[in-house]
């Protein structure tokens, strides 16, 4: 599965009692207690349960955004519980009920720590569901894993990176929230409203279809298109969590990455 991004929910049924390690990231914003609750009530079976903001995340500063980087040695430690190896990698796929919001956070971070054997469900839990597939409220039990992090420290960006090298020509700035957000039109989560001077806007929802399937790669090469002569690429959110789901199809497109800058706007606004 090393080169694998996305997997069908029969593939995933097909391969659940192998050594694949199975995660689920559902959250909601607003409601942050409901990704744990909906897990407890049904989630596919063997999946272990990952939180955007208890697992995912660092606590809140007064600078640094929303939802900063974990601590990542913390993170690894969580990893080793749910049984995950470097060696060989321990495939691993990814599901959320949100269009990979979550998911491709947890998918991001991963590859930052060096773990390529990653995929994310097409679809999410709906499509599993919608599949006929079985839904389990059993908690499989903590492990015993052997993780090793390689970080690329280099696909990670500060408020400060950005400022300096935003108007530089060749560098592409991408805002992943809604047209509205980017506009400064509304702003329902953040402060202050607007975004970083100078950035482009591609939604993160352009990505994928109403129905949370993913667009297909000639479909995504063509919708980033207008960054391919980029010599870099920044992509931020609100708080690093839906750009994400930007730089995943980025990949699954077949092109370079973009770096994260992954305090986004509630970082960027602080500093207002």
């Amino acid at each position: 599965m090393t080169t694998t991004y996305i997997v069908s929910p029969q593939w995933l049924a097909k391969h659940l009692n192998s050594a694949l390690l199975v995660i689920d990231c559902r959250f909601s914003l607003p409601e942050p207690e409901l990704g744990q609750q909906q897990y407890d009530s049904g989630h596919i079976p063997g999946a272990y349960y990952l939180d955007l903001n208890k697992h995912l995340s660092s606590p809140v500063q007064d600078h640094g955004g929303r939802h900063p980087l974990p601590n990542w040695q913390t993170f690894v430690d969580t990893l080793n519980l749910l049984g995950m190896q470097s060696t060989p990698q321990t495939p691993v796929v990814i599901y959320d009920a949100s269009r990979f919001a979550f998911a491709a956070r947890l998918w991001w971070m991963l590859r930052y720590l060096g773990h390529g054997n990653v995929a994310l469900l097409d679809g999410g839990i709906d499509a599993w569901i919608k599949a006929g597939l079985p839904l389990s409220r059993e908690t499989p039990p903590s492990q015993v894993g052997r993780f090793m992090p390689q970080p690329q420290a280099d696909w990670v960006v500060d408020i400060d990176y950005v400022r300096q090298h935003k108007d530089t020509p060749g560098t592409v700035v991408i805002d992943a929230r809604s047209a509205d957000r980017f506009r400064g039109e509304r702003e329902p989560i953040d402060p202050i409203a607007g975004s970083v001077p100078g950035a482009v806007n591609y939604f993160w929802k352009d990505l994928s279809t109403d129905a949370g399937l993913l667009k297909a790669p000639d479909e995504l090469a063509q919708y980033w298109r207008g960054v391919d002569n980029a010599d870099e690429v920044i992509v931020y959110c609100g708080s690093g969590v839906t750009a994400c789901v930007n730089l995943f199809s980025q990949v699954v497109a077949g092109k370079p990455m973009g770096k994260l800058y992954p305090g986004g706007w509630s970082d960027w606004c602080s500093y207002l």
